[in-house]
């Protein structure tokens, strides 16, 4: 199922927190992650815009190839039973990908690759709303609310080869891990999303694989005022 069907679907009730072949979601870690993670550096370079990042291989697909997809009016349901009025604060964000190691396209949002194992950190004070195991090639996606700063109120979400998931319905502190790489998989993206449970994209000015959509060009240039070295394209 291509990524442009699936950006179609809603968010997964918050109930399923755990996922079957994507990793179990276990213990919340914090900002500083451990010996075993490997350190890496983002780089400067100007991905190739429309481009699909080649698929990691080497290991079983990431997720639950099996999961349903939840109606819209099941999103919307959950959102109203999840999401929180946050405030508009004065909280400064860190940049949630410290450790991109090659940065790709820019569509829906920004691809990027890690080293397996590296943390995608929570960039203020945020709650985890929903995951969906199965979003793109049996790979999971979760949907975060920022909670502080001048977006809080605004949701992200980061997908495709993410494992270590935090669960749905947690508050984590700034520097916590949301997710952390898998070993095998597409890549993540990592992008703005609605409270309707729709990416920015698709809500805003529609989607076609491979596109470059503002909301993508966006997330990038949010990034890079954080410091991610994330290129312009």
């Amino acid at each position: 199922m291509s990524r442009t069907l699936m950006m179609s679907r809603a968010l997964l009730p918050v109930v399923v927190v755990s996922l079957a072949g994507c990793g179990a979601t276990g213990p919340v870690v914090r900002s500083n992650p451990s010996s075993a993670t490997p350190q890496a550096r983002p780089q400067v370079i100007e991905p190739a815009a429309g481009v699909e990042p080649a698929a990691a291989t080497g290991g079983a697909p990431v997720g639950d190839v099996n999961a349903r997809a939840p109606s819209l009016a099941e999103v919307k349901q959950e959102l109203r039973l999840e999401v929180i009025a946050a405030r508009v604060t004065t909280a400064t964000y860190i940049d949630p990908l410290q450790y991109v190691t090659v940065w790709e396209r820019t569509d829906q949002g920004v691809d990027a690759n890690l080293p397996v194992g590296a943390p995608i950190l929570a960039p203020c004070r945020v709650k985890v709303l929903a995951i969906i195991p199965d979003w793109y090639a049996g790979q999971p996606l979760v949907y975060f609310e920022l909670l502080d700063g001048p977006d809080a109120g605004k949701v992200q979400y980061v997908s495709e080869e993410i494992t270590g998931i935090a669960p749905a319905g947690n508050i984590l502190q700034q520097g916590q891990a949301i997710a952390r790489y898998a070993a095998a998989g597409t890549g993540i993206e990592y992008g703005w999303s609605t409270v309707n449970g729709v990416t920015l994209a698709r809500a805003t000015t529609g989607y076609e694989e491979g596109q470059v959509t503002p909301a993508g060009q966006s997330i990038r240039a949010w990034l890079n005022s954080l410091g991610a070295n994330a290129g312009s394209g």
